[in-house]
């Protein structure tokens, strides 16, 4: 149950970063109220891979390094 609990978590910690990522192009949507709520979530999560890598010429990986770290995630809880 917990397991099961825990992949609903990361599934939606999946999708909320790809919003955030995708949303981050656009300085309407970044104005939004939702994203303001979707950044509120994922930011704890990005903010230590950001502190370890660094932008390279204005590009964040971060949200692409999370992605990769929660779908390892899913693949050790199966």
């Amino acid at each position: 149950m917990i397991i099961k609990l825990l992949k609903v978590f990361i599934e939606l910690l999946i999708f909320l970063t790809f919003i955030h990522a995708i949303g981050s192009w656009f300085p309407e949507v970044r104005r939004s109220k939702f994203y303001w709520y979707v950044d509120w979530i994922v930011s704890p999560f990005l903010e230590p891979i950001r502190k370890v890598v660094k932008p390279v010429n204005g590009v964040d990986f971060s949200p692409l390094i999370l992605i990769l770290i929660l779908s390892f995630l899913m693949k050790v809880f199966r």
